[in-house]
């Protein structure tokens, strides 16, 4: 039987292994915490709308159901050459026949990130979100500032939309409270056009949202740093704020920073369109990269999210059952590209859809709410085998 290391236990890294396991691979999966995080819904978490442990699946719950093997590390160097990966354990394993590579990225560095917080950082982060904004509530008044950077040099990097959903929450959070007033929220971002990829339509609907939620905006403008009264921009403006929450774009890893691994020239890891990374002869090698840690290739409102790693997962595991059945019926991702997210707002939502024909925002009062609460509702038990996964989910 034929050995996977899957290296990531995100979106990606977990759904390699259940596809795999499905195809009878002796799969290894690592990952550097002992739980799947269900980012999506983690927007509930500072607002009181969730619990922490309802946004978590236990890894050894999932171990059991399908089956792989599982090693609880943290990745710190990967060898392609050697083919091998060393932990911070000092474990290292040699042994496998395909190389799974799906460890996220690192976040672009800012002077001054230690004065903010953010919804898509470490899981704990959520908790310190809400611990802060209980603070200010308990003040009574103050400045909230959110929002999210970009990367000049991979715009498939930049996520805002959990920035926007959390920001809208929390002004829904304030007003049910009746305190709203009392408080200046403000949305900023490094781009004239937060959401442009989103297509004309939303960028439209975004920006009349703003305004009626009487939600400030700071654009246009280039991040210098961050002070823990606010954030300062390259024309000397700052914003003034009580606590701020910002999303870095994503960045290289680390790791494959300083691995023999072919990256472009953001960090992200170079694979052909069936993520399998390529020698320098141009031949297949046994190392596949999916999610965040993967160069994203197609449109220019390209952007990496939980349903694309998932595509990519499921793609891998069918290439490698082909390699191994001398097949070259390989499946791609580029064909599979589009931005698609229910854009969450505690009281409704809006769902969002764009691809290489269409691009629209569709409005769902009250029932949009709900529908996102049902996704997170199958996520945890179609992956916990508790329900049935639906077909092209």
């Amino acid at each position: 039987m034929k050995k996977v290391l899957i290296l990531g236990g995100g979106f990606a890294g977990l759904d390699a292994a259940i596809h795999l396991k499905k195809k009878n691979y002796d799969v290894t999966l690592v990952s550097e915490r002992d739980f799947f995080y269900i980012y999506p819904t983690s927007i509930w978490i500072p607002t009181h709308g969730a619990e922490f442990q309802d946004i978590c699946i236990d890894l050894k719950e999932l171990q059991k159901v399908h089956g792989f093997k599982l090693l609880v590390d943290t990745v710190v160097d990967i060898s392609k050459e050697e083919n091998s990966v060393t932990f911070a354990s000092g474990k290292s394993i040699e042994e496998y026949d395909y190389l799974v590579i799906a460890i996220g990225a690192s976040k672009m560095k800012h002077p001054g990130l230690e004065h903010t917080l953010s919804i898509c950082g470490m899981p704990q982060n959520s908790l310190e979100i809400r611990d802060a904004l209980d603070r200010l509530i308990e003040k009574g008044s103050g400045k909230i500032a959110m929002g999210f950077g970009g990367n000049p040099k991979d715009s498939s990097a930049v996520r805002g939309g959990p920035g926007f959903e959390l920001l809208f929450n929390v002004h829904n959070m304030l007003k049910k409270k009746g305190i709203r007033e009392n408080f200046e929220l403000t949305f900023f971002a490094p781009m004239p056009e937060p959401g442009k990829r989103l297509g004309s339509q939303a960028l439209k609907m975004m920006d009349h949202m703003f305004n009626r939620l009487d939600i400030k905006k700071h654009f246009g403008k280039k991040i210098t740093g961050f002070e823990s009264n606010g954030i300062n921009f390259e024309d000397g403006s700052k914003l003034e704020s009580d606590f701020t929450m910002f999303i870095p774009a994503g960045n290289g890893h680390d790791v494959i920073a300083k691995s023999d691994i072919p990256r472009n020239e953001a960090g992200f890891i170079k694979t052909d369109d069936f993520s399998c990374v390529l020698n320098t002869d141009g031949t297949p090698s046994n190392i596949y990269a999916i999610g965040d840690v993967a160069a994203l290739e197609g449109y220019d409102w390209r952007a990496k999210q939980g349903h694309i790693a998932e595509i990519m997962a499921k793609n891998v595991a069918h290439n490698i059952d082909a390699r191994e059945s001398n097949s070259m019926a390989f499946k791609g991702y580029k064909e599979h590209l589009s931005i698609l997210c229910v854009m969450d707002n505690g009281d409704g939502a809006a769902f969002v859809y764009r691809d290489a024909k269409h691009a629209f925002m569709l409005p769902m009062p009250i029932i949009g709410h709900w529908l996102k609460r049902g996704w997170g509702y199958y996520c945890r038990n179609s992956k916990l085998g508790k329900i049935p996964r639906l077909p092209g989910m």
